[in-house]
């Protein structure tokens, strides 16, 4: 897969998380596996992603900051807030075969503030893409 069509999954998946569940999967092939390194989580099956994303105790938005990859895969920068708090930034790495997410690898963590012994050595943060602009790949 190319960027761009990487990009229009993303932004439907993401659109459609935790809305219309059943909407947000169609980029994944029926027999995708969805794993959480960190809790040492694994889902085998859109029919069991689905079924537990509807059980969410929260509601979690999502914004894409950046994609990167090529060929069959990519990894998605985000940062995601659950009911309304703080961000959380977020690294999901997505296996395509063909055009549908076959395997799926979600880490989620807290960021944390930059220690000021490292200043003089750090550079600008990226910018940020202005409104309505598409994230910087």
């Amino acid at each position: 897969m190319d960027e761009q069509a990487v990009r229009v999954a993303l932004r439907h998946y993401l659109e459609h998380a935790g809305k219309d569940d059943d909407v947000a999967y169609e980029i994944h092939r029926e027999d995708a596996v969805l794993e959480f390194p960190q809790s040492g989580e694994r889902f085998e099956g859109v029919a069991n992603f689905r079924e537990w994303r509807r059980a969410y105790p929260a509601k979690v938005t999502f914004e894409l900051r950046r994609v990167r990859g090529r060929d069959d895969i990519w990894v998605a920068e985000l940062l995601l807030r659950y009911d309304g708090g703080p961000p959380h930034h977020a690294v999901d790495i997505l296996e395509f075969r063909g055009d549908k997410v076959a395997y799926e690898t979600i880490y989620v963590t807290e960021g944390w503030a930059a220690p000021e012994w490292r200043a003089r050595w750090r550079a600008a943060p990226p910018r940020e893409p202005s409104a309505g602009s598409a994230p910087a790949a």
